[in-house]
């Protein structure tokens, strides 16, 4: 019975980790794939973790422990998906530089119709996830946590909040380095039309300007390509790291 219990409360993280997690929870992917891989990492996971106390509480202590697993696995779920709120920002700012807000399209990582850019860029950020194998890395941490953040032992602590706040704002720092680039380009193509301006006042400088932005845009986009997936590896490649502080600082007492 302490093994179905332990296997039940590593489930529940799990659980709650792909529940937020960009890459397993997009509305393309059915809930009980979700609910089986929880169950499969639940499977791996359990028998390396320690055994609770769970046997000998009460009804309602144990319902107390088990959304405290829920609510660990959204925590360590929500920094772990922090760059694709970072990319679907940087994607706004590029398609609002070039003039692609307007054509808005269901986004599978996000629950609102975003633009294509960040569509864009968050199926780059996807696949770069997985064709790095880092979510083998993910795996790892989240077994790894359990060293820091036991079953029931998480602790809401000032550092933690402190930590996450930190996390959280440079998601908008992220998201400039990504549309520098096309917004120095931007400023460019304004000025000159600008001057423009000035110079032939006959001239519908607004309207003649939207398809030399756009078309500047895209061959910037392109170009920078390579650059942005350099960037979000980098990015990606810290994830364990960063969830195995998230859950030191959680453990700490």
């Amino acid at each position: 019975m302490p093994d179905v219990l332990n296997w039940l409360l590593v489930f529940l993280r799990a659980s709650a980790l792909m529940a937020i997690f960009p890459v397993f929870s997009a509305k393309n992917i059915p809930v009980q794939v979700r609910v089986a891989l929880g169950a499969l990492v639940a499977f791996l996971v359990a028998p390396t973790v320690p055994a609770s106390s769970a046997g000998i509480m009460d009804l309602w202590a144990l319902l107390g422990l088990m959304m405290c697993e829920v609510g660990f696995g959204l925590l360590l779920g929500f920094v772990s998906r922090m760059l694709f709120y970072a990319l679907e920002v940087a994607g706004g700012i590029i398609a609002t530089e070039i003039g692609l807000t307007l054509p808005s399209s269901m986004n599978p990582f996000s629950t609102s119709a975003s633009s294509e850019i960040a569509t864009l860029l968050q199926y780059m950020g996807g696949m770069l996830f997985l064709s790095l194998n880092l979510h083998h890395g993910l795996l790892v941490a989240f077994q790894r946590s359990y060293v820091f953040l036991p079953t029931g032992g998480g602790h809401l602590q000032e550092s933690l909040l402190l930590d996450v706040v930190h996390r959280t704002s440079h998601i908008f720092v992220f998201a400039i380095q990504m549309a520098a680039p096309l917004m120095a380009v931007t400023f460019i193509i304004l000025l000159v039309f600008a001057v423009l301006a000035r110079a032939v006042p006959q001239m519908n400088v607004f309207s003649e300007s939207f398809a030399i932005k756009l078309l500047s845009g895209m061959t910037v986009l392109g170009l920078t390509c390579q650059l942005m997936a350099q960037h979000i590896a980098s990015f990606l490649q810290r994830l364990p790291e960063d969830v195995l502080r998230v859950a030191q600082l959680m453990g700490v007492k």
